[in-house]
């Protein structure tokens, strides 16, 4: 059965009699008129649903498929007018792949430490959050920190890019192995990066592009690895290739992103959707401050494909130290 949300607006849950009772008793009914300001609370929770799922790469009808909940109601969620049962906030934080105290804000009084270490960092500049972070992951040994001068170049950002058809002459022109991890990953799992998804759903994947960067990073001490779009929400993932690699972002238009990928006959995650393009604006927003972290950046939209190459080229061999 889906889950429903109980809204402002009078609408009734399209829930079976025998769960009224039980819908009624999680639904708390905001005080107030229809018009009156937005809570407060509810307005944060959906800008945080928003930019999570931004962050994830899925459309709205994509998360309320795989949260199970109906689009409508993700919908007044997502703008600050649906009160949601905790029902629904445990469907929609794990088809995000969060915790609940992620998606509510609060996750960090969850202990006294916690506490304490947020009281530490709150009002710190990004710059120092970020030494902070390098910090701890070399004391935890977990990395999270950029490599310095490391021979495995991986290109970072969203689909169409150029990740694959760059990365594929800066592997031939270094003379290092080319890596596509979506390959790798297919390689796995025995089947497409979309039937990986349909059939196990995007934990699995994760779990599968995570052990193909462990293995590409173990195997190659040298290599040019070009990486999914999405890898950067798995902040695990993402401190591995930051702690191992030389990393680049590839920026580009969000008109050459959806050109690209429309000439490659691929639209996802915006296939089905009537406004592809806000999607992908809204995906490189949430994105864009984790592809920030790389060490380098290249607008693959400034100049066109030879210029470009041979920016990233010069590049990569300055940082590598070898004739350019």
């Amino acid at each position: 059965m889906s889950s429903t949300i109980l809204h402002k607006s009078g609408l009734t849950p399209t829930a079976n009699p025998s769960d009224q009772d039980a819908l009624q008793a999680l639904i708390h009914h905001p005080e107030g008129e229809e018009g009156d300001e937005k809570n407060p609370f509810l307005a944060a929770l959906g800008e945080r649903v928003r930019a999570l799922r931004a962050r994830r790469g899925m459309t709205r009808k994509a998360l309320a498929q795989v949260a199970d909940v109906s689009e409508r109601h993700l919908a007044n969620l997502e703008y600050g007018v649906g009160n949601a049962s905790i029902l629904v906030l445990l469907q929609v934080a794990g088809a995000l792949q969060c915790s609940l105290g992620e998606l509510i804000g609060d996750v960090t009084t969850s202990s006294p430490e916690w506490l304490m270490i947020r009281e530490l960092l709150e009002q710190r500049d990004d710059a120092t959050l970020q030494r902070v972070r390098i910090a701890i992951g070399e004391m935890l040994g977990t990395g999270g920190g950029n490599a310095a001068l490391s021979p495995r170049i991986a290109l970072i950002g969203l689909r169409g890019a150029g990740k694959s058809t760059l990365g594929q002459m800066l592997a031939e022109d270094l003379g290092f192995p080319f890596v596509e991890l979506s390959r790798e990953i297919e390689k796995f799992a025995g089947c497409s990066v979309s039937e990986i998804q349909a059939l196990y759903g995007v934990n699995a994947y994760r779990r599968y592009e995570r052990r193909a960067l462990e293995e590409a990073i173990q195997i190659y001490p040298e290599a040019v690895i070009a990486t999914p779009g999405g890898l950067v929400s798995d902040a695990a993932t993402f401190n591995e290739l930051l702690a191992h690699c030389t990393t680049v972002w590839l920026q580009a238009d969000p008109e050459d992103h959806m050109k690209r990928v429309t000439a490659q006959g691929d639209l996802r995650p915006m296939a089905a959707s009537k406004e592809a393009m806000e999607d992908l604006k809204g995906i490189l927003h949430g994105r864009a401050a984790f592809y920030s972290k790389a060490q380098y950046k290249l607008d693959t939209s400034a100049q066109p494909l030879g210029p470009t190459f041979n920016a990233l080229r010069d590049m990569v061999r300055k940082v590598l130290q070898l004739p350019v």
